[in-house]
C-alpha cells in the first residue's frame, strides 16, 4: 500500500483494528496515583506509567499521532507552546553557550532569552529579520549550542532557507530547534527537512477551538531525545488528560480546517492587497512575497495567519478601525474556529533592527467565517480608517 495522506492517517490512527472493541477516542483518564497488583511491579515501566505525570490513554495517544504527523521518533508533551519552545533550548544548552535566532522571534521566547537563559550563562544573538540562510549561518560561532529557527517569522513573516540553514548549522556542530507553529506539522515538516527539534503549540490549529494551552516537542536523533526527555523528567512538565484529549480531538480534522482556513485567507488578504489604504500584505504564499520561492519551493500549504502594513495613519487611526469590526475578535492567539486582528507595531520596538513600515502593523487570523462576509466588516472599518488617517 502507498504511504498514507497525513489526512488519512491523522483518522487512521484512530481507527486501527486489534484493540478489541473500544471506543474511537480514548478514555479520559485522571490520575495522579497509579496502583501495581505486586510490589516488585511498581518500578517496573514496561507495565504502564508510573505516575501520573507520565501520562495515560490520552496523553499516550496524543504523542503518538502527532510523533506520526511530524515524522519523529518521541514527542513530548508541553503545557504550552511557550513551554514547547523553552523545554529544548534548556536541554540542548549549557552555561557558556550562545543561542542563534531571528530577531523577528516571537515575543515571549525572545523574553526567555533575554531574562532567564541570560542569567544562566546562556546568551542570545539576533540575525536580521530578512537574513539569508548564508548570513544566518555565518553569524554561528563556536559558542553557538542551538540555532532556533522561525520560517515564516513571527509578525513580519520573513522567510528563510531551512534545509540550508540546518545543514550549515550541522556542519558547525550546532542544533537546531525550529518553531514550525504556523506549519501545523502539515505544510512543513522540520524533521524531514535537516532540523533536529520540531516544536508547535497544540493551542492553535491542533486545538482548533480556541480553549486549551498545548505544545508538543518531537525528535529524531538518539542524543537529542535523551537530552530532552532527561530534562522533562527534571523540570517536571506535564499536561491534563482532559487538553491531551480535546487537542486530539482537533488534531483529526486539522488538515481540513487548515485547508479551507486558507483557502478563505487567501480571498480576504488578496482583496485586501488591492485596497488603496494597505501598502503590503505579508504572507509567503502571496506572489510578489520576498519569501515566496522558498515557500512554494518547500510548504505544501499556508496558514490563515498574516501581517498588514497600512499605508500612512497612526495608533489612533489603527485603534478606531479595529474597534470598528465586528467579526474579527480582539484577541492574542490565533489557529482556532474565529477570525481574529491585532495592533502589532508597538511590538516592532523589541527588535534590534526594526524593520520600516510605511505605516501601522497589523495582525490578522482568518477564521472559518464566510470569507465575503469578513471582507465586508473590513471594508465598514476601512471608511473609519480613511476619516482617521486624513
Amino acid at each position: 500500500m502507498d504511504p498514507l495522506s497525513d489526512r488519512t492517517r491523522l483518522i487512521a490512527s484512530a481507527t486501527r483494528r486489534g484493540g478489541g472493541r473500544r471506543p474511537v477516542n480514548p478514555p479520559i483518564e485522571r490520575a495522579s496515583t497509579l496502583l501495581s497488583d505486586a510490589v516488585g511491579d511498581m518500578r517496573n515501566d514496561r507495565l504502564g506509567p508510573l505516575y501520573g505525570i507520565d501520562g495515560t490513554a490520552s496523553q499516550d495517544a496524543l504523542r503518538r499521532a502527532v510523533a506520526d504527523l511530524e515524522g519523529a521518533r518521541a514527542c513530548w508533551l508541553a503545557p504550552s507552546g511557550l513551554a514547547a519552545v523553552t523545554l529544548p533550548l534548556m536541554a540542548l544548552t549549557r552555561p557558556g553557550d550562545e543561542i542563534l535566532t531571528t530577531d523577528a522571534v516571537y515575543g515571549p521566547v525572545r523574553r526567555f532569552l533575554t531574562r532567564h537563559m541570560a542569567a544562566r550563562g546562556v546568551t542570545a544573538r539576533f540575525h536580521p529579520a530578512d537574513a539569508s540562510a548564508e548570513e544566518a549561518a555565518a553569524m554561528i560561532s563556536d559558542r553557538t549550542g542551538v540555532v532556533l529557527i522561525e520560517s515564516p517569522g513571527s509578525l513580519t513573516f520573513e522567510m528563510i532557507d531551512v534545509p540550508a540553514l540546518a545543514a550549515a548549522a550541522r556542519a558547525r556542530g550546532a542544533l537546531t530547534v525550529m518553531d514550525s507553529t504556523w506549519a501545523a506539522g502539515l505544510a512543513f515538516k522540520p524533521l524531514a527537512h535537516g532540523v533536529d527539534v520540531s516544536v508547535q503549540a497544540l493551542t492553535k490549529y491542533a486545538g482548533g477551538h480556541s480553549d486549551l494551552m498545548l505544545g508538543a516537542v518531537c525528535a529524531n536523533d538518539a542524543a537529542v531525545i535523551k537530552a530532552i526527555a532527561d530534562a522533562n523528567e527534571d523540570i517536571g512538565l506535564c499536561v491534563s488528560p482532559d487538553d491531551a484529549w480535546l487537542a486530539l480531538r482537533g488534531l483529526r480534522t486539522l488538515p481540513l480546517r487548515y485547508a479551507e482556513q486558507a483557502r478563505s485567507m487567501r480571498q480576504v488578504a488578496d482583496w485586501l492587497a488591492g485596497r488603496p489604504e494597505v501598502s503590503r500584505v505579508l504572507h509567503p504564499a502571496l506572489p510578489g512575497d520576498p519569501g515566496h520561492a522558498l515557500w512554494t519551493r518547500d510548504f505544501s500549504g499556508a496558514a490563515s495567519l498574516f501581517g498588514v502594513v497600512m499605508k500612512g495613519g497612526d495608533a489612533r487611526a489603527a485603534h478606531a478601525f479595529l474597534d470598528a469590526l465586528s467579526l474579527f475578535g480582539l484577541g492574542y492567539s490565533w489557529g482556532g474556529f474565529e477570525s481574529l486582528i491585532t495592533f502589532e507595531t508597538p511590538q516592532m520596538a523589541f527588535r534590534e533592527a526594526p524593520p520600516v513600515l510605511e505605516g501601522p502593523l497589523l495582525r490578522l487570523h482568518v477564521g472559518l467565517e464566510d470569507p465575503t462576509e469578513l471582507i465586508a466588516d473590513l471594508e465598514r472599518g476601512l471608511l473609519l480608517w480613511a476619516d482617521r488617517s486624513a
